[in-house]
């Protein structure tokens, strides 16, 4: 054996190794025979306080509602070079595998052709490529993204608000522009600074980020990030600023946030498990965002004033009238 095969053997093994570590088998003590098999990708870490640990906290929810009737295999913290493979490992063993995250979209779009008959759901995917085995969920980031804006420009003391992206694609550049609109909705004068970090986990680029806003004026912070979030964190307790929290409503649990956008993520999973067990599983891609009720989207001011509220609610249903227009993603 050649030497450069040997280093491909040993390449192939450390992936498959890396696999079978962060594989996890979550099933109930007594599972049933004819269990239904879901298989999720969860790329980045369960425990982020962001889009994976929404994803997660809809897995369980999902595994309290069905019980025995499903068993899951779950594989988290993937790097996104070796995602194909976590896929076809999922793929080969269950009916439905989710991928949570639209970063999973690609591949999820080249195993599903290689396992036609393997269900795939893809939470946060967007209008694209369809195959007859696979379901694309919208959580439609941008939509909120609005509401959140005018949150963070009514809670704003020094007429500043900042977002901070991590890659630089369309959904998370269309949430960015939704957001400054939202801010100059409520307060044309508004402040508005921009930034992505190229990574959603880089906590040390997202705290960089953080701080060149705060450098600006701004003391009320959006963001799409995982792990990343962790900088902001740092970024703001450091400077006296404040959050606005994404996916899912944690009011109270930490004085850092202010505010909590509702991006339904686990929600999704949730509706792909149910949809799976219950045999009325569709392919192609369909949109949730407010139109799905606030489990799929919403927007909370922690402690809110009524008029708040009130302001926010007429804004959801100026966007759901079409009197207010926001891009797609």
């Amino acid at each position: 054996m050649s030497s450069s095969l040997t280093r491909r053997t040993f390449a192939v093994c450390a992936v498959v190794a890396a696999l079978s570590s962060a594989a996890t088998l979550l099933a109930t003590p007594a599972q049933a025979a004819d269990a239904t098999r879901i298989g999720i990708l969860i790329p980045g870490s369960k425990s982020d306080k962001g889009w994976m640990e929404s994803g997660y906290d809809g897995l369980v929810a999902a595994q309290k509602a069905h019980g025995d009737k499903i068993k899951v295999q779950m594989i988290e913290n993937i790097n996104y070079a070796d995602m194909e493979q976590a896929l076809t490992n999922l793929a080969s063993k269950n009916q439905l595998v989710i991928g949570v995250g639209g970063q999973t979209q690609a591949a999820v779009m080249k195993i599903a052709k290689r396992f036609p008959k393997t269900k795939f759901s893809i939470v946060g995917g967007n209008k694209g490529d369809s195959l007859p085995n696979v379901a694309g969920y919208d959580v439609k980031q941008a939509e909120i993204a609005f509401v959140a804006g005018a949150a963070a420009a009514m809670l704003s003391k020094n007429g500043a608000v900042s977002y901070v992206g991590g890659m630089e694609i369309p959904s998370i550049v269309n949430a960015g522009k939704e957001f400054g609109k939202g801010a100059a909705y409520i307060n044309p004068k508004i402040k508005y600074v921009e930034n992505y970090t190229g990574d959603f986990d880089d906590v040390a680029k997202s705290k960089e980020a953080t701080l060149a806003a705060i450098a600006q004026g701004a003391d009320v912070h959006y963001h799409i990030l995982n792990l990343g979030l962790r900088g902001m964190e740092q970024a703001a307790k450091e400077k006296g600023t404040k959050i606005i929290g994404s996916y899912t409503d944690r009011c109270g649990s930490d004085p850092l946030y202010v505010a909590y956008s509702i991006t339904g993520v686990g929600y999704q999973v949730e509706y792909a498990i149910k949809e799976v067990v219950s045999g009325s599983w569709k392919a192609g891609y369909k949109p949730f965002g407010l139109a799905m009720g606030a489990k799929a989207s919403d927007m909370l001011i922690c402690g809110g004033t009524a008029a708040q509220k009130t302001k926010l609610e007429e804004i959801k249903k100026d966007i759901l009238s079409g009197k207010i227009k926001v891009l797609e993603g």
